[in-house]
């Protein structure tokens, strides 16, 4: 059932009413009489400059801690693909000590108030190279137990606090509706239930029982609700688009899970991009204070997202009274925030900020920071390195994991392994811990996460290739190849490449296979050989042929590091029986077309098998209900670093890719070439017979990075190119362009008819390259055509 409302109703729709909303309260421990007068007292000998630096959060890269002399800011946040001295992969000593500068800088500086320093650890300290990642919000929806997400939470809490942090931007609690949504797996299920169950549960996990004017135990840190609200119900599943829904919709599924956070404590809550019928949630008054601050009676802060108040009309990310006056406390505006300081500075002086609304902000503020203990004398000391990557957290990561599988399909009981099996793990997932992990894994988008990054963790395949040889059997791990060993089970791991926020944005519900998949499948098939497919994704996704070319089929989400959980399951020991039965309900309607919403699923919300309930499952019906290529691009490929859908971006196991900033945040992506492998930009066939005729060339907007030691050629469909003159005289570290006409592919054999692989460039060991858009366009002057390597028929 679709929940949005259409224009007719949304007319209809009667005035808003805050008594709609659940009448609920943040606890009296949050606003202890003792703590409220500390809090007056420092708030009247604190400066007009000191106050709003409470108000305003920078990024740890757009700033020094000196610079606080000058700007006391109340806080620092670290972003997705932020580092200590912008060292991506620092450790945790590190991190310690870059929190302590800024802390001892603030304290100087800001009426002796420590900085709040806040990352991003929505599926464990995933910031930091050797924590425990455990499975993404999906998975744990999976699983449907309270009591595991508070034992997540307790762990996150421990080793984000042991590497100095204090303040986490999760839970977060929306309910996708649109599972096009590129954020789908930060949302725990369809299920309001859950999502409510679990909210109070993380917070309580990651911040413990506040008491009245007692800090919280040195292991907690704050936890920060998100996205206020309805960030899963945007029309289309567009990120940072609008929720054109009525107020009872958005009351009874958006805001499920916040009650019971406001009410367990949860001591911030952020501001969603999104919009509700049109009112961006950054500028709506109505939402921040009648709905949040009044009738639900949160008594924490409000914070913002990444530079959010920029969206809110009439404002700019260095300018934006309208974002405060709504009710925001702090602005999150990591490379904006000496305008920002500056300029509402004058808006408070002006009076277009009223003292109340920032005495009434500031007050928030120091209310988290006294429940961290962050204004006692000393200030509770986050820094406990033992408790990073702790043995008791990896073994739940891996029962986590293990709780997360929802078991499709089990044709014969080819599942569990059985002891003594030959066993050949393939597929493109079978040794990546980016796949298994996800995004918001030591970089935003997460592509270029390695098992290096986890040296206690495991991928799943080496994880089932170690339990198939203590039960007695063989086991060959060969990601992505057929093997050539024989063998009885093939386990094929492939899904979805990691993506964050809009970046995993669809145009529909259909999974485009990359890298061979349904072949690879067939051909083992086709050797006698029994197939498991394991699906890693971040939602359902529509893969109806794939299930029935297999014996077995199971959907894993993104369990994360601790492969050993999937193997748990999957393989059976000397006795013959698993260490784990499968357990795990889908938290979403798994998809029987490429439709979406989902209207009429192939199996429903909390449908799942077990090898204690085991049923035979039936060819399923194959048709995808829409026109794939009708949603192609046909000429846009790549655009500031984000591959446009339904392209898809496909990696050699010898590419490692990483996003990184060109002249926006994160609008190009980073290669390296660490053995002769390729890239390739893949989707459903597309014409290009036209463009080919009207002078069109494949135009990549790129830099390159290191030199090749050899050639370097380009594709489309199945005629190659050599450019590597092109490559080599190109200015090493500068940007350029390089435009090769479609006509040059199509007189080396190319296909333009039908065109599924829309580039694919391939480069030996060395070379590097950061590639920022990739499209056809009309050049005015065209180039010659580079030599030709290879020709298709």
């Amino acid at each position: 059932m679709t929940l949005v409302a259409n224009d007719a109703a949304m007319a209809a729709e009667p005035a808003l009413d805050p008594q709609r909303w659940p009448a609920t309260a943040s606890p009296a421990a949050l606003t202890d009489p003792a703590t409220e007068a500390r809090i007056t007292a420092l708030m009247a000998r604190m400066t007009l400059r000191q106050k709003i630096g409470q108000m305003i959060q920078a990024d740890l890269n757009a700033i020094k801690p000196s610079e606080l002399k000058r700007y006391p800011l109340g806080s620092i946040l670290a972003g997705g693909n932020g580092g200590p001295y912008n060292i991506e992969r620092a450790d945790g000593a590190t991190w310690v000590r870059l929190v302590n500068e800024f802390r001892a800088a603030s304290a100087r500086s800001g009426a002796g108030i420590p900085i709040l320093f806040g990352v991003d650890a929505v599926h464990g300290h995933s910031n930091l190279p050797g924590a425990t990642i455990f499975p993404h919000n999906i998975g744990l929806g999976a699983a449907r137990d309270p009591d595991l997400i508070g034992r997540i939470g307790a762990a996150t809490a421990a080793e984000l606090s042991g590497g100095g942090i204090d303040w986490t931007f999760a839970p977060t609690l929306a309910v996708p509706q649109d599972l096009r949504w590129g954020r789908s797996y930060e949302g725990f299920s369809a299920d309001t239930g859950i999502t409510a169950a679990y909210a109070r549960a993380l917070t309580l996990g990651l911040q413990g029982v506040l008491v009245g004017a007692q800090p919280m135990a040195a292991d907690k840190v704050a936890g920060s609700a998100k996205h206020f609200v309805a960030d899963g119900g945007t029309d289309g599943g567009k990120d940072q688009g609008d929720a054109r829904i009525d107020e009872a919709t958005l009351v009874r599924v958006h805001a499920a899970g916040y009650a019971p956070a406001v009410e367990a404590g949860v001591l911030s809550v952020m501001a969603s991009f999104s919009s509700w019928n049109g009112t961006k949630a950054h500028g709506n008054r109505y939402l921040l204070t009648d709905v949040l601050k009044g009738r639900m009676g949160f008594a924490g802060l409000v914070v913002g997202d990444w530079n959010g108040h920029g969206q809110l009309p009439g404002c700019t990310v260095t300018d934006c009274p309208l974002t405060f006056n709504a009710g925001l406390d702090l602005a999150m505006a990591p490379d904006s925030w000496k305008g920002l300081f500056d300029s509402t500075l004058r808006h408070v002086k002006a009076g277009t900020i009223s003292m109340a609304r920032v005495d009434d902000a500031v007050r928030r503020i120091l209310r988290v920071k006294a429940k961290l203990g962050l204004l006692d004398t000393p200030a509770t000391a986050r820094a406990d390195l033992s408790r990073i990557g702790a043995a008791e957290h990896l073994d739940l990561a891996r029962e986590v994991a293990a709780k997360s599988l929802v078991l499709l399909k089990n044709n014969g009981g080819v599942l569990p392994i059985k002891p003594g099996a030959r066993v050949l793990i393939t597929g493109p997932g079978a040794d990546d811990m980016a796949m298994q992990s996800g995004g918001w894994t030591v970089t935003w988008q997460g592509t270029d996460t390695t098992a290096a990054d986890f040296p206690k963790g495991q991928t799943i395949g080496r994880a089932i290739a170690d339990a198939v040889r203590a039960a007695g059997g063989q086991a060959e791990v060969a990601a992505g190849k057929a093997g050539d060993a024989p063998a009885d089970v093939a386990i094929v791991v492939f899904g979805e490449q990691p993506y964050a926020e809009f970046q995993g944005d669809m145009p529909d519900l259909a999974f485009r296979a990359l890298s061979g998949e349904a072949e690879l499948i067939a051909g083992l098939k086709a050797r006698g050989i029994k197939v498991v497919s394991l699906f890693l994704s971040g939602r359902p996704l529509f893969v109806s042929p794939l299930i029935n070319a297999s014996d077995a089929f199971v959907a894993a989400w993104l369990p994360g590091s601790q492969g050993q959980g999937v193997a748990d399951v999957l393989v059976a020991g000397r006795d013959g029986r698993s260490v784990r039965d499968f357990t795990g309900r889908l938290p979403f309607a798994w998809p029987a077309d490429a439709r979406s919403p989902i209207s009429q699923p192939l199996w429903p919300l909390g449908h799942g098998l077990s090898y204690a309930n085991a049923a035979e499952v039936g060819p399923l019906p194959e048709a995808p209900g829409i026109d794939l290529a009708a949603t192609a691009s046909e000429d846009v490929y790549m655009l500031r670093g984000k591959v446009m859908a339904p392209w898809r971006l496909g990696l050699d196991s010898a590419v490692v890719m990483k996003a990184v900033d060109v002249s926006a945040q994160e609008d190009a992506r980073q290669f390296r070439w660490n053995a002769t492998g390729a890239i390739a930009i893949d989707g459903p066939p597309v014409g290009l017979t036209r463009h080919a005729t009207g002078g069109f060339a494949l135009t990549l907007e790129w830099r390159v990075d290191a030199a090749p030691a050899g050639p370097v050629t380009l594709a489309i469909g199945s005629a190659t190119l050599d450019i590597t003159a092109a490559v080599k005289t190109a200015p090493v570290g500068e940007i350029g362009s390089l435009a090769v006409p479609l006509g040059c592919f199509a007189k080396a054999g190319a296909d333009l008819a039908h065109v599924g692989t829309a580039l694919r460039l391939a480069a030996p060991k060395g070379f590097g390259m950061t590639l920022r858009t990739a499209r056809l366009t009309q050049p005015a002057n065209m180039p010659p055509c580079p030599a030709t390597v290879s020709s298709g028929h």
